[in-house]
């Protein structure tokens, strides 16, 4: 068999605009696993989040988290992997926003700390009222970052998003120039901060090496700016028809769009015919 691992982002890529999996993708990707091809989610979002579409998936299978900081097992207590930011890398962060007038949103593998019940915390905490207790994000509202800094040590990631998008390309575009941090987006107007060297492509790699599979190996699926490492570093790298069309440059192939079920195709075309 030529390829034994997909890894596929979700937002854009696995989910459709309902935000669910369709029929046809989860089927494909069962076929897969039958066939003995291992399936892992790679996505932006938080571990607890994430870990809720395993469920829905239905098959064993690793998710790496916050853009590749956090590699976990669907149903193991420990990590396999993480990457988190440090006290000093923390301050950092929180006075650069704090100059571009942002509220910052830091994340651990299950919490979100923010000032205000907005942006993505406001999406999760309506999401929380329709999920089970143990597939919930918490929230927590911060008063002293200083404090939250000095105690907790699991810092993952920093989700930046603010209603004037040029606040916003701005703010990036200063954390780019810092180079201290991995500075990726995976919308127009938010970008997200992680540990220097964290991507979801060295997270694939760490999965080829956790399972001894070779590059070559490897389909890699997403369609926006953090999906372009794990594009690259895969045996064929694939952009959805919905694509940013900067990613389908960077991909092998380009499939159908997250509507008409680009990754079942992949699967169909690639694996199961």
């Amino acid at each position: 068999m030529k390829y034994k691992l997909i890894c596929v982002d979700m937002d854009g890529t696995l989910l459709n605009s309902k935000k669910k999996i369709s029929e046809r993708n989860l089927n494909a990707i069962n076929e897969a696993h039958n066939k003995g091809v291992k399936f892992v989610v790679a996505t932006g979002r938080i571990f607890v989040s994430a870990n809720y579409y395993g469920d829905i998936i239905g098959v064993k299978t690793p998710i790496i988290a916050s853009n590749g900081a956090y590699i976990r097992e669907k149903d193991l207590d420990k990590a396999i992997y993480e990457e988190y930011l440090n006290k000093e890398e923390c301050r950092v962060i929180l006075k650069l926003l704090k100059k571009y007038d942002i509220m910052p949103q830091f994340y651990s593998a299950d919490t979100i700390y923010t000032e205000e019940i907005k942006h993505s915390a406001l999406i999760y905490s309506k999401a929380n009222a329709t999920l089970p207790k143990n597939r919930q994000v918490a929230i927590r509202i911060i008063n002293e970052w200083e404090k939250l800094f000095e105690e907790s040590g699991n810092l993952i990631k920093v989700m930046v998003v603010h209603e004037d998008k040029e606040r916003v390309i701005a703010a990036k575009e200063e954390f780019l120039n810092l180079k201290s941090f991995e500075v990726v987006s995976s919308m127009e107007s938010s970008f997200e901060i992680m540990k220097k060297g964290t991507s979801k492509g060295e997270a694939v790699k760490k999965i080829c090496q956790y399972y001894g599979i070779h590059r070559e190996e490897v389909i890699c699926m997403g369609d926006n700016e953090n999906d372009i490492s794990m594009i690259k570093f895969a045996g064929i790298g694939v952009a959805m028809g919905n694509a940013e069309e900067f990613v389908k440059k960077q991909a092998d192939y380009v499939t159908l769009s997250n509507e008409d079920d680009g990754v079942a195709h992949v699967i169909e075309e690639f694996i199961l015919k």
